[in-house]
């Protein structure tokens, strides 16, 4: 069962199927409405999986719709990136994409239809001195000199705007409502501004933009929503969205609801934020697998299983809260666990000459592709003379309880056969750069009696090693709430190690031609994912999705 269709619980579901027990719809219709002014986040995803996956669970259709109403900030490259991410998480959306200016001809005449019936006019106030007349949380505004002008002068004005006959600036459209409201969204809010802006869609046709408040709930209207489903911080805007719908003749009703946001430590998700970690070159670019966007996590190797898992954890509430990282770390272990193929992969290698094997001689060993599921097949690795083994797997004067490799002692190669170290090299400076050890012929997946090898360790063939490129990527901030101290820039609480680089690794032949589909899992050293972007010829670069410890598990108890 998919986690969208196991929602059981949350008060959403609870109040959708109120209303359709209640004859109130037969049908349910949710949309999500990003504006295309950066890349989605990890916050996003709860939003996606909220709205698909309520209309999922009761058989109804989602939309996607770009509240695309500040041309100035918004982009093609945005559109195009949300789109693809909102398809790799799984989901399909109802019919063609969405815009809210496909509807700026029908909110144009809905404000009119305001104006007509009194609840609107044209306000000359320059915007410092309308924001002064707005008042405080403590004390009421005060009434625009230009509130009430006559029906006739509003529409004259209104239409001159459209015209394009002023100044940015000089005239806005503003609601009539109440400008001693303690909601201060309903201190007669701007509907309508002068920008003189080219839109990505409209291109030059409009040189006066509706604003959020009064855009959003007509396109829900205009698309037959029964269930506007968005975030916390909406909330004081819920009396303002159903004032809009209220006060002109919309094709139906939409009900909003508020959800809690998602928040993660270690994490931001304020899009200024996030382009300056871009603009600045703190990061390379959304994409950047340090990135908390979809892309970047996409290109990190994390599944878009493990983040509906992961959403489908936190759960859908009304209480806020800091979600931690570890939970969806642990989500994406869980999920590449059971379903990433195996290979070995040596992070820093030193050469291990087997003495008593044969030069020149080669096998080719089978081992499975994932060890608890057989149905994934096996692979085949090569053992020769010469092999690499990890330097960390070896020890000189080894520690109490050691269980890897050192002079007297036997292990087992993984997959292959039992070797006992006999002498070791060193460099002048004491660097062990060469292991010799002899092989046991008859161990090959056996353990003969008498013979008890402390561990296992991994391995490749120094002959058809590949080489790699291994970037390893940690928390992009080293503090839990990054930005929480107002007195320093966030860029202070930057992980200094957020990435370590490791060149020359060597992987197992079958690295040469590595899957682009799913992280592979590298023996004790955790998953790592293909990196097409940054791979070229014989470059081969993977990055490291996430390691092998769960502490988030072992401390709630999984």
């Amino acid at each position: 069962m998919s986690a969208e269709a196991n929602q059981s619980g949350n008060f959403i579901k609870t109040i959708i199927q109120d209303d359709l027990e209640q004859g109130r719809h037969d049908h349910i219709v949710t949309r999500f409405p990003p504006e295309p002014n950066g890349y989605l986040h990890i916050g996003h995803a709860k939003s996606i999986f909220v709205n698909f996956g309520m209309a999922e669970a009761f058989g109804g259709d989602c939309t996607l719709r770009f509240d695309d109403t500040n041309p100035e900030k918004e982009s093609q490259e945005y559109i195009d990136s949300i789109k693809r991410d909102v398809e790799w998480l799984g989901y399909e959306w109802k019919g063609p994409v969405r815009f809210a200016s496909d509807y700026f001809d029908r909110l144009y005449e809905y404000a009119e239809e305001l104006i007509r019936n009194g609840h609107a006019y044209v306000c000359s106030l320059d915007p410092e001195t309308a924001a002064s007349y707005r008042g405080t949380l403590k004390e009421a505004g005060k009434n625009s000199p230009y509130r009430d002008r006559s029906v006739e002068e509003n529409l004259d004005l209104f239409r001159r705007m459209r015209a394009g006959e002023f100044a940015e600036g000089e005239h806005a459209l503003r609601a009539k409502i109440d400008m001693a409201s303690p909601n201060m969204n309903l201190r007669d809010p701007i509907l309508y501004r002068i920008r003189f802006l080219h839109h990505h869609q409209t291109g030059d046709k409009w040189c006066i933009y509706p604003m959020y408040d009064f855009t959003h709930p007509l396109s829900d209207a205009e698309e037959g929503v029964t269930h506007s489903l968005c975030t916390l911080e909406f909330e004081d805007h819920r009396p303002l969205y159903d004032w809009v719908l209220e006060n002109v003749t919309p094709p139906c009703r939409p009900r909003q609801i508020e959800f809690a946001r998602l928040n993660v430590n270690y994490t931001i998700t304020s899009k200024r934020k996030l382009m300056r970690l871009v603009n600045e070159g703190y990061v390379d670019a959304w994409n950047d697998p340090r990135m908390p966007t979809l892309s970047g996590m996409r290109r990190r190797g994390f599944t878009p299983a493990s983040i509906r898992q992961f959403c489908d954890m936190v759960g859908i509430n009304k209480t806020g809260g800091t979600v931690d990282l570890g939970m969806l770390e642990h989500a994406i272990r869980d999920d590449l666990n059971k379903h990433a193929p195996r290979a070995m992969c040596v992070l820093h290698p030193v050469k291990l000459v087997l003495t008593n094997y044969p030069e020149g001689q080669r096998e080719s060993l089978t081992v499975p592709v994932h060890p608890q599921d057989e149905s994934m097949g096996t692979r085949e690795v090569t053992w020769t003379r010469e092999l690499y083994i990890d330097q960390n797997d070896f020890a000189e004067v080894p520690p109490r309880k050691w269980k890897r490799l050192s002079p007297g002692n036997a292990v087992r190669l993984r997959g292959g056969y039992v070797i006992t170290c006999t002498d070791f090299v060193q460099d002048d400076e004491g660097n062990v750069t060469e292991i010799h050890a002899e092989y046991d012929p008859a161990t090959l997946g056996v353990n003969p009696e008498g013979y008890k090898p402390k561990g296992v360790i991994h391995w490749v063939s120094a002959e058809t090693a590949v080489d790699l490129e291994l970037r390893l990527y940690d928390r992009l901030f080293g503090v839990e709430n990054p930005g929480a101290d107002k007195e320093r820039d966030y860029i202070e609480d930057l992980n200094p190690e957020n990435l370590v680089t490791l060149y020359g690794c060597k992987g197992e032949e079958n690295l040469a031609e590595p899957r682009r589909d799913i992280a592979y899992q590298f023996e004790r050293e955790g998953y790592f994912f293909f990196d097409p972007e940054v791979s070229d010829g014989d470059r081969i670069v993977l990055n490291r999705t996430v390691t092998l410890r769960d502490s988030w598990a072992k401390v709630s108890g999984q």
